[in-house]
């Protein structure tokens, strides 16, 4: 087993733990709280879109672990997966929310573990930055294992926590 690829795991699900933890504290509230002016999605559905995306985030990683091109994915696809998942769980609940983000979490980081070195080092063109080179460990950082930490430093924000 890789030990970048064991250590990409182990952050990743510390990520999720991190992001669990806060949120199991929330008063019924804040879980309904909206993260930002911006962003109308409330701190509930953040949390389960988290859990949600990580899938998708470790399938993008292993095409590029395969030094295939990510094609046709942008921002405004990603709006979109957004948006749509934000009508689907408007009502989520807690208990619903953080089993989710901790069972998808964990088969996201097992899966991570999976990578050897050589494929986190592949590399190939992506569509959602604009079609550079990267290597599938940066997708990872900057996605899967980087996710989790990012809204929960926006919902600590929006919650002044």
């Amino acid at each position: 087993m890789s030990r970048r690829a064991q250590l990409l795991g182990d952050r990743i699900e510390q990520g999720a733990a991190a992001l669990a933890a806060f949120a199991e504290g929330l008063s019924d509230a804040e879980w309904k709280t909206a993260c930002s002016p911006s962003d109308k999605r409330t701190v509930g559905v953040i949390v389960h879109h988290v859990g949600n995306m990580y899938p998708v985030e470790v399938e993008l990683a292993q095409v590029l672990a395969q030094g295939k091109a990510i094609e046709g994915v942008t921002w405004a696809v990603v709006a979109d997966i957004n948006g749509k998942h934000a009508q689907e769980k408007a009502s989520v609940n807690k208990a619903e929310a953080l089993e989710f983000l901790r069972t998808r979490s964990k088969a996201a980081a097992d899966a991570v573990r999976k990578f050897t070195d050589e494929e986190l080092d592949r590399c190939a063109t992506v569509s959602l930055y604009g079609d550079p080179p990267l290597t599938a460990q940066f997708f990872i950082e900057d996605h899967a294992l980087r996710h989790s930490w990012h809204h929960l430093a926006k919902i600590k924000a929006a919650l002044k926590k």
